[in-house]
């Protein structure tokens, strides 16, 4: 199995730092408003990867947390005159409401920053003690000129970022570049009691401490989208490089953004639309399906065309496994022997393959819809089980068709209801001497690979 790893910007065979498990971390959202159609890439693409990961036996633990202090939780609960709490709780729960219907796997652990405040001081201080961090008018600074590597994820060299620039200069700062752990309180806003006074974290820092205690000094992945390579990543390997004195992750993975007319979609740039609302129009099936069908380092482009065409792949997949389904539950098929059976394994190797190249849904999906088209082709009553194992592990494996899973008891009960009624309109129809209707719900029934018989006991059928 090969990880492109954003560090090294290659593919590198995967080697967890202990056989069998992986340690796993992806970025969770700021808490202060419903999640958007963005946030959801990172969600499924992370989470089709972690599905690969314990489909191959790996024992996952998975860690995402919750930003529940910042800047735009403070200006929410201060417009409703309500604590911030309030606010970030709020919109944890609608979190789980799009999680859930994504069908995204529940974290082994959900940290919440305002929970980790002993830790935060506890690395702050251990940075400014190695020397990698420095207190001025309250406000604790990273040092990126101590640490050599800074810039080793993002790629970027320190002499060639231009003061100004893309840093706001402050005069605290020893170096323009310098990024803030610890900052003092502002008037009215909720703080926490430190050494350099009372305040709340940085950004950064709080990812770096819920990693250390919940995963521990080196973790195995670290993910979340591109947009976060710099600043975020490139701050929180420093920070917990510098104070654990180790590697902080073996690979780093980072998904493409989603683009609204070529344009990044971002709530400044006014093309801010929830994934609530999209949910509503299509579907949360919809949705993790369309973004599964691109590769997930891949921009992809959001449109109304292009969620139609995912629901009518979706379909296509969602009724090969009813079809699978009716036919089992009206014949109560057994296990295949038969070759044909055997030889659908070729699509379950075609899926690894592609799962195994960096996660390659969009191919893995291929690999579906082909088994799909052989389904198609060769299933007889003989076949119905085994296909239908074959195609619920590969979409399963990917968090698909969890709207199928109808009960066989209600399967069988709908079908033998629908083929008898067609008999009996066909049988009235013959009566009426309507061949033509009757020929045409003759036909109908043999489409649903129905064979009719007229007998002189009465009419008898069976699924081919």
């Amino acid at each position: 199995m090969k990880i492109y790893n954003t560090l090294s910007r290659q593919k590198e065979d995967f080697n967890p730092t202990e056989t069998g498990k992986v340690k796993m971390y992806v970025c969770g959202p700021t808490v202060y408003n419903f999640i958007h159609i963005g946030n959801a890439r990172p969600m499924v693409a992370f989470d089709a990867v972690r599905r690969y990961l314990l489909h191959k036996g790996y024992d996952v633990t998975m860690v995402s947390n919750f930003t529940d202090v910042d800047d735009k939780i403070i200006a929410k609960a201060n417009a409703e005159g309500v604590d911030m709490a309030t606010i970030s709780q709020r919109y944890i729960n609608e979190f789980f409401t799009d999680s859930d219907g994504l069908n995204i796997m529940r974290a082994t652990h959900y940290p919440h920053a305002t929970v980790e405040m002993d830790g935060v001081i506890e690395m702050t201080q251990t940075l400014i003690n190695k020397g990698f961090a420095y207190e001025n008018n309250g406000t604790v600074y990273f040092s990126v000129e101590a640490y050599k590597e800074y810039g080793k994820l993002s790629h970027r060299k320190l002499d060639d970022e231009e003061a100004g620039s893309r840093v706001e200069i402050n005069e605290d700062k020893r170096n323009p570049l310098d990024f803030v752990i610890w900052k003092p309180a502002k008037e009215g806003e909720e703080s926490w009691a430190s050494p350099w006074g009372n305040g709340r974290p940085g950004w950064h820092i709080e990812c770096s401490v819920m990693i250390k205690k919940f995963l521990g000094d080196t973790i195995d992945i670290h993910a979340g989208g591109t947009d976060l390579v710099f600043p975020h990543h490139e701050n929180e390997l420093a920070q917990s490089e510098c104070a654990n004195g180790c590697q902080f992750s073996k690979y780093w993975m980072h998904n493409g953004l989603i683009n609204i007319a070529d344009k990044k979609l971002s709530k400044s740039g006014g093309n801010f639309t929830t994934l609530r609302e999209i949910a509503e129009k299509y579907g949360y099936d919809v949705i993790r399906f369309w973004l599964l069908s691109v590769h997930y380092r891949s921009p992809v482009n959001f449109s109304s065309e292009l969620l139609e065409a995912a629901k009518n792949g979706l379909d296509r997949i969602k009724n090969c496994y009813r079809t699978l389904n009716e036919m089992i539950a009206a014949n109560q098929s057994a296990p295949c022997r038969d070759e044909l059976c055997s030889s659908s394994s070729m699509f379950k190797t075609e899926f690894e393959e592609a799962m195994n190249n960096d996660f390659n849904t969009a191919n893995a999906i291929t690999a579906i819809f082909d088994l799909v088209k052989y389904i198609n082709t060769h299933l007889s009553v003989k076949t119905a089980a085994a296909l239908k194992n074959e195609l619920s592990q590969l979409c399963g494996i990917l968090g698909l068709l969890t709207n199928a899973n109808e009960s066989s008891s209600s399967l069988q009960s709908d079908f033998t209801a629908k083929i008898e009624s067609l008999l009996e309109q066909r049988t009235a129809a013959k009566a009426a001497k309507d061949w033509a209707k009757a020929d045409a719900i003759r036909d109908e029934l043999s489409a649903m690979r129905v064979i009719v018989k007229d007998t002189k006991d009465g009419v008898v059928w069976h699924v081919e």
